[in-house]
């Protein structure tokens, strides 16, 4: 029923360019294929990966073509389903996590797999919902896969502890208040101004990044980390490796080439420390976990700024500028 009508999108048409190589145009509203739903959308988050790929980090893989609408993080209430769709209906609610290659979340419609595509509970907002697919799965992969946290430890294991640095961004605030679910002992860095409020997300010590002992990484009670999900920029092994426990583990949650390269030594050298890098995998039924979390008001949200479809150009800047306080939305 929407063939041929138009729709406001956001895109670009090549690489670079930054907020001022982003265009306003009309385009057709998406089709959906066979397994897919056509959301309208309500809500999406930005992620750095969206401006890395217009930047070019990831030329040739990403993106596939040009023009291309950025952002995988949707939001919405579904208007049409594929005929293959069995278990999603029109009017419902939903958050999706949409394919890389394909984009398309700054629009007012978009196509998405039904099997990356999870309802909403109304207990929690389109924007708060629109956090998780990239962030809030990176930081439960990177807790409970690599890190071997399990998020309803009933207190018998062994309590671990977890370093979580940039903890207020994006991915940091949602692996703090996950890794407090799963009894972890939490040292986190972030800015000075966040302090209080990574606190707040339940961090047992806090560091200022910018302090000798924030840079340094050292927990200010001695405790040496079985794991650091680190979300920072790129910082050397070294710094991280005199604070980790015997078999302490580094999970990167954006691996730089260099760092590949120390992955590679530790294997050779048959190091107990060991550096992870991690690769995301959308998986529904860990995006429904984390939404009922949310429902549950076991998990939140910190929303860092609200713009609307036409201000994309400042949402995209406000996160390349690299200091939101949680997520941006649009």
């Amino acid at each position: 029923f929407m063939a041929a009508k138009l729709m406001r999108a956001v895109q670009y048409d090549a690489y670079g360019g930054g907020p001022a190589g982003l265009k306003h145009v009309e385009v057709p509203v998406p089709v959906p294929g066979k397994d897919e739903v056509l959301i309208k959308m309500e809500a999406v988050s930005l992620n750095p990966f969206d401006w890395k790929i217009q930047k070019g980090s990831l030329r040739p893989l990403l993106p596939k073509k040009f023009p291309f609408i950025p952002v995988n993080d949707a939001a919405g209430e579904v208007v049409e389903v594929g005929s293959g769709v069995k278990n999603i209906k029109p009017g419902d609610k939903v958050v999706a996590s949409l394919n890389a290659s394909n984009g398309g979340g700054l629009a007012e419609f978009v196509v998405a797999k039904e099997s990356l595509t999870v309802r909403r509970p109304p207990e929690v907002s389109a924007a708060e919902a629109a956090g998780l697919p990239t962030a809030g799965l990176t930081a439960h992969q990177a807790l409970t896969q690599s890190a071997g946290l399990k998020l309803d430890a009933a207190g018998n294991a062994p309590q671990k502890n977890i370093l979580i640095t940039a903890a207020s961004g994006g991915v940091g605030h949602y692996a703090v208040q996950l890794a407090k679910l799963g009894n972890a002992h939490v040292t986190a860095t972030c800015g000075g101004r966040n302090v209080d409020l990574v606190k707040s997300l339940g961090a047992d010590e806090v560091l200022d990044y910018k302090t000798a002992e924030g840079a340094a990484l050292v927990s200010p009670s001695g405790k040496k980390y079985d794991a650091a999900i680190h979300c920072a920029a790129a910082l050397p092994w070294s710094v991280f490796e005199p604070n980790l426990s015997e078999n302490g583990k580094v999970v990167d949650i954006t691996p730089a080439p260099s760092s590949l390269w120390t992955y590679a030594v530790k294997k050779l050298t048959l190091s107990k420390k060991q550096y992870a890098p991690l690769m995301m995998n959308a998986k529904a039924e860990n995006l429904e976990f984390l939404l009922d979390l949310m429902r549950e008001g076991k998990l939140k949200t910190l929303i860092d700024s609200k713009f609307p479809l036409s201000n994309a150009g400042e949402a995209w800047a406000k996160s390349i500028d690299g200091h939101a306080t949680g997520k941006i939305i649009v």
